[in-house]
């Protein structure tokens, strides 16, 4: 038996990325490609409400879309999973880069499926699409976020992690003003059924998808691939901090998503002020803007910049995002229209509200010190306590306490990510599919959710992901060093 070697070599690249080098112009593509999959993904949840009306569904069926898309990421997870056991690590052979490739095509074709699902008016034709398109993304997860990791030194990776995270969150900020516009509004038409709104959209997201592919198969970018012997077997499942981490991943996406799925539904409710749809769906950029803001804040928390220079910019962040918040609405009375329905949300009462919650996150990240497994532990009780708020109250209390927890979503991502997988070597890619398998609870708990909705309400709905979250704390507190004492697997010559 011998010792694997526990770094990757780059197939095109003289540097390796073991050392303390960082690939700059590889980690700004791999941005853009963060961001085109925060902007698709978070139109499901105005897919949710859009489908509801149209095909007259319960909460439980609605939430279908959250099942059919995130359960082709377990799906994928899992079959790469069982691929890499038995013949080795498919990345490992074929790169990175051809990863996201592939990724990048199969969500292509599942989005090119949308105009079929409308022509024929089907409901399950939709979730199909869905499902496919989720299986594209479920590659780019497994290929992108450990490529993220090695393109410059391991002790900077949650940074990395969160910096192209938040031009995720950019996506998923912006993407619910403009699939709530597009898809009330502009390709609604009276008399035709409300599915076939989301029909030339979906289209469009095929071909920029096609585009991307064949801009990345022409790009410059290093494709790193293994030139050691390439480990079998369950490697990755030895590790308890890794499985305790799938199930960090689990109850973290489904935490996330039951919260931003029932939004719309939930500021409709009369104890919200019956919002119309199309006011809800802007309402959701304060939830996921939260995140995008969290994250840059993230990524200079957890950077290799000096101290002060950190503080600085952590401090920057948040007031940056409250001075735009006071400006939107200027911005939006000098353009057209539609963007002084998005702008009026950003009222000097509504900044100050949202600025609070600002405030909190800028105090719980001094408090964590930049430590990826404290700000897990800490995040997580405070999402906790703004679930029980938004549950036990009522009105603008309820609403922004909701609305606020995307900021504390914001790092969890890649800090449960980056300290599962790490000290794992070869067996980086197989965990990170494992990973992405038990983003499962993005399937599992929004129906969950959906059914406690339909009995008990859909605000006391919310103690789905506050059961969720109560793990991440663990998880923070404990989970992320179990067993860490392992060392990296052996492999048969």
């Amino acid at each position: 038996m011998a010792s694997v070697n526990t770094s990757v070599q780059p197939a095109k690249a003289s540097a390796h990325p073991g050392n303390e080098q960082t690939y700059r112009a590889p980690f700004a593509i791999m941005t853009i490609l963060f961001f085109m999959w925060g902007f698709m993904t978070v139109w499901n949840d105005i897919l949710i409400p859009r489908f509801k009306e149209a095909f007259t569904l319960s909460y439980f069926q609605a939430m279908l879309v959250q099942f059919a898309f995130f359960g082709a990421y377990a799906t994928g997870g899992l079959a790469y999973y069982i691929i890499s056991m038995i013949s080795g690590d498919p990345i490992k052979k074929i790169g990175y880069k051809n990863g996201v490739i592939i990724g990048l095509l199969i969500a292509a074709a599942g989005s090119a499926l949308f105009f079929p699902a409308a022509m024929i008016t089907s409901y399950p034709f939709f979730l199909l699409a869905l499902f496919v398109v989720g299986l594209g993304f479920a590659m780019l997860q497994i290929a992108a976020n450990p490529y993220v990791t090695i393109l410059g030194p391991e002790r900077t990776a949650s940074s990395r992690l969160n910096l192209s995270q938040a031009f995720n969150s950019f996506g998923t900020t912006i993407g619910p003003i403009i699939a709530g516009w597009l898809i009330f509004t502009v390709f609604t038409r009276p008399g035709i059924h409300g599915a076939d709104s989301v029909k030339i959209p979906y289209l469009g997201f095929a071909g920029a998808f096609v585009l991307l592919a064949v801009l990345f198969k022409f790009a410059h970018v290093p494709s790193f691939t293994n030139t050691e012997p390439i480990g079998r077997g369950a490697g990755a499942l030895k590790h308890p901090h890794t499985v305790l981490g799938m199930l960090a991943i689990f109850m973290y996406v489904g935490g996330e998503v039951t919260v931003g799925s029932s939004i719309v539904n939930f500021l409709g409710t009369e104890r919200m002020g019956g919002v119309p749809k199309e006011t809800a769906s802007s309402y959701l950029a304060f939830y996921w803007g939260g995140l995008m803001i969290g994250r840059f804040m993230g990524a200079f928390a957890l950077s290799d910049l000096s101290k002060s220079l950190k503080h600085i910019f952590v401090v920057l962040v948040p007031v940056a995002a409250f001075i735009a918040i006071l400006i939107l609405p200027g911005i939006g009375n000098a353009l057209h229209q539609d963007w002084q329905q998005a702008a009026a949300l950003c009222s000097f009462a509504n900044a100050l509200r949202y600025g609070a919650f600002l405030a909190i996150l800028l105090i719980a990240f001094f408090l964590g010190e930049a430590s990826p497994h404290r700000m897990l532990a800490l995040f997580g009780s405070l999402i906790i306590i703004l679930l029980a708020t938004g549950m036990f109250t009522s009105g603008e209390m309820a609403k922004w306490a909701i609305l606020g927890i995307g900021l504390f979503c914001s790092v969890m991502w890649s800090n449960i990510f980056s300290l599962a997988i790490e000290g794992l070597g070869v067996f980086k890619s197989q965990a990170s599919s494992l990973l992405v398998f038990a983003i499962l609870g993005g399937a599992i708990l929004p129906p969950v959710q959906g059914a406690v909705a339909d009995h008990w309400g859909i605000q006391f709905s919310y103690i789905v992901p506050m059961m969720a979250f109560a793990y991440i704390v663990f998880y923070g507190v404990y989970g992320y060093r179990a067993g860490r004492h392992l060392t990296v697997p052996t492999v048969a010559e």
